[in-house]
């Protein structure tokens, strides 16, 4: 999992911009550049572009607009990250579309917003993903998982490497995707924080993912567990019999 990193005015956050309006590419640049620990190092108009400004130029933080004229943001993101697997893409579109934010989690994404979003909050939100956190919307993102357990049929097709997991990660992962933290779901399944951090991060290693947020997505895969069948259950959280 992505560990805290911090920037200062000596060593500043490294930013790259992508949006094919070259109006807002410079009031993004201008808004960023004037923060004393940001510095915008690179820009493009085009996926094209940015595929092959973005690596030179070594980036911290990614701001990516969704939609391009040859391509989209989230393919820049998947490619950009798997060169640059420390890059923290921020997604920036002008559409609360949920099936774009899905498949940036998908992507690797660190941040989803829109270009509606207050200038102070777009710097915070590039301070946020820069430092190695999660910038998604909190409500959008649970109405996505509350979609796709509704709707299977939107969601993506059933990662094999599901099956791959043991009963125990199975379980953790269903808690991920209710949205408990580690601290949580130790105290449910009566495990120490440290040993659910350690199974989490096996498991995101069998998925094939690198950020929770993305198991979550995944959780929604998991069938429903059968009464009796899960370690946990109760509104207390106590399994029967606990201790």
């Amino acid at each position: 999992m992505t560990e805290t990193r911090s920037f200062t005015e000596q060593h500043p956050i490294r930013v790259f911009l992508l949006d094919d309006h070259e109006v807002v590419r410079r009031g993004l640049a201008d808004l960023l550049d004037a923060e004393p620990d940001i510095a915008v190092v690179g820009d493009a108009d085009t996926a094209e572009h940015a595929l092959v400004r973005g690596p030179a130029v070594r980036p911290d933080v990614a701001v990516l607009d969704v939609r391009l004229p040859d391509g989209d943001g989230i393919s820049v993101c998947r490619e950009l990250r798997s060169r640059m697997p420390e890059l923290a893409c921020l997604m920036l579109t002008s559409f609360d579309d949920e099936d774009a934010l899905l498949d940036a989690i998908m992507a690797g994404a660190s941040g989803y917003v829109l270009k509606q979003i207050k200038g102070s909050d777009l710097v915070s939100a590039v301070r946020t993903v820069a430092s190695g956190q999660s910038m998604l919307d909190p409500a959008t993102t649970a109405r996505l998982m509350r979609s796709l357990r509704t709707d299977p049929a939107d969601a993506p097709s059933l990662p094999p490497e599901l099956a791959s997991l043991s009963p125990r990660e199975r379980d953790i992962l269903a808690l991920i995707g209710d949205g408990l933290t580690n601290r949580e779901i130790g105290q449910r399944l009566y495990l120490s924080e440290k040993t659910v951090k350690n199974h989490i991060s096996r498991m995101l290693a069998k998925l094939g993912v690198q950020r929770r947020v993305q198991a979550a997505v995944l959780a929604s895969h998991l069938e429903p567990r059968a009464s009796g069948q899960a370690v946990f259950h109760g509104e207390d959280g106590r399994a029967p019999g606990g201790r």
